[in-house]
């Protein structure tokens, strides 16, 4: 057994509607298989129906599994208000909101355009607020109990980082929209986590964000201490998890799966990793001899 292998049984989804936005396509789609396999009934959304529906019929040939395509802009309230409602439609319920449609630009800040940034916080934290509010508002009047919001955050939420501004700022508000509703909605019986991943290379996401033969430069392995970047599978069982009754008593947390490569980079002396093994015997030696005198 290792690391790309499959980790709930396989009834742990049975029974449960969940709605994945920006499921079309990469970890959304591979997070989506996971829950038809399963058990689960999954819609998935993004703006692009036509990918959507390919997805869906490709997922149903390789699970056997129920997944409805529904184009959807998070950037609109009534656009999700209209996507709930099929869903509802479609499956009389839903149980989980996977919060999982994203966009982002790696640039100089001041080369971004007002549009531009505004593009990345319309989708990331306007599009999870206005998903959020609509199943929310849903399931506290249906008085649904045991339902799921999962956020897809990223680990610079917390501590920003340079040249993914629009991003950073919205994650974080995303961050602080995930503990927020975790306490003011629990007496709803709604719970509310996230995950942060570390590098999770998708075709699509990194062919944009890194053009070119700069993924090959820009090699995101080196900076992660387990030396390789995550599988999609381990996202998989991990958003399977956490959207799965096993974790009934989980609410309000974010869960980082980066082989550990945000302590690498906060702490202040881990580039002391590239000294070889000879420097740091002379090192010793002339700290031994200072202590000798």
């Amino acid at each position: 057994m290792n690391f790309k292998d499959k980790m709930l049984r396989d009834d742990a989804l049975q029974g449960k509607v969940i709605v994945v936005t920006g499921g079309g396509s990469g970890l959304g789609k591979a997070m989506t298989q996971y829950f038809l396999e399963l058990g689960a009934k999954v819609a998935i959304t993004s703006r692009d129906l036509d990918k959507l529906i390919t997805t869906a019929s490709e997922l149903e040939s390789a699970t056997g599994g129920t997944c409805l395509p529904l184009q959807c802009d998070v950037r609109h309230y009534d656009q999700v208000e209209v996507m709930l409602q099929k869903v509802l439609k479609a499956f009389g319920k839903v149980d989980v909101l996977l919060n999982n449609a994203a966009g982002n630009f790696i640039s100089p800040t001041e080369r971004l355009s007002a549009n531009a940034f505004d593009t990345v916080i319309d989708i990331v934290l306007k599009g999870t607020k206005n998903c959020t509010l609509a199943f929310g508002k849903h399931w506290i009047e249906t008085k649904q109990e045991h339902s799921t919001v999962l956020n897809i955050v990223t680990t610079y939420a917390w501590t920003g980082s340079a040249y993914v501004v629009p991003s950073a700022t919205a994650k974080a508000g995303v961050l602080a929209m995930t503990r927020s509703l975790a306490v003011e909605w629990a007496k709803y019986g709604i719970r509310t986590n996230a995950i942060a991943p570390g590098p999770f290379p998708t075709k699509g996401a990194w062919d944009r964000l890194l053009p070119g033969d700069l993924a090959e430069k820009f090699d995101m392995a080196k900076k992660v201490p387990l030396q390789r970047v995550g599988d999609h599978q381990e996202l998989a069982n991990l958003a399977a998890y956490l959207v799965s009754d096993f974790s009934a008593y989980i609410n309000g947390e974010v869960v980082v799966i980066d082989g550990g490569e945000w302590l690498k980079g906060a702490g202040q002396f881990n580039l002391l990793e590239a000294i070889p093994e000879e420097l740091w015997d002379q090192l010793e030696a002339m700290i031994k001899a200072k202590k000798s005198k």
